[in-house]
């Protein structure tokens, strides 16, 4: 009786492919990995890559939110907005491996080519979800000023911790994640007394 093999589609098409473009990205970086390479490893074409990933940059980006959505951080209610903002930014900066970190130096000449930046492939990263969420929890427990909480400010914490990570190429220590909680944000965001 002879096999019969089928065409992939849709999302276990999808699926190969960005599980191909990470393990490329794992076992050779950016600057080394290929469309070529991706296609080969996800068994498929080069084309079938390029109609969904018109670039390589758009790919990485791509199989980076993948993973960061298949392992998401978690925060459980801690009871204040202050440890619980530590501890994401804690396992924020734990799973940010030092090869994940030079993944962004790599892509850098690739997103002036394309026009863009990391601003514009940023929401791919975000982790808006459980800074929400422990935020509303603050604003529950009259931790946090809702009205005081804009786009930036919700931002901050990541993105001075990110900045962190990429000046020193290192894990955020416990003591820049205390000041960038204690003495920057909860001074921005915490309810003030009437």
């Amino acid at each position: 009786m002879e096999a019969v093999t089928s065409r992939r589609r849709g999302a276990t098409l999808e699926d190969a492919i960005l599980d191909a473009a990470w393990a490329e990205l794992l076992e050779r970086g950016y600057a080394e990995m290929t469309l070529e390479a991706v296609a080969q490893r996800a068994g498929t074409s080069r084309p079938v890559l390029h109609r969904r990933w018109p670039s390589r940059v758009n790919l990485a980006t791509a199989a980076l939110a993948r993973y960061l959505t298949q392992n998401p951080i978690q925060i459980p209610d801690l009871g204040s907005v202050g440890a619980e903002m530590r501890l994401f930014l804690r396992k924020m900066s734990d799973r940010a491996r030092p090869d994940l970190v030079r993944l962004f130096f790599d892509m850098t000449g690739d997103l002036m080519d394309a026009k863009s930046n990391f601003a514009e492939v940023r929401a791919e990263f975000a982790n808006d979800r459980v800074i929400r969420a422990i935020l509303d929890r603050g604003v529950a427990r009259g931790e946090i000023d809702a009205h005081r909480l804009t786009p930036r400010l919700v931002g901050l914490p990541t993105d001075l911790a990110r900045h962190e990570m990429l000046m020193t190429l290192k894990p955020v220590s416990d003591e820049v994640i205390r000041e960038i909680v204690e003495e920057i944000f909860l001074p921005l965001a915490a309810s003030r007394p009437i």
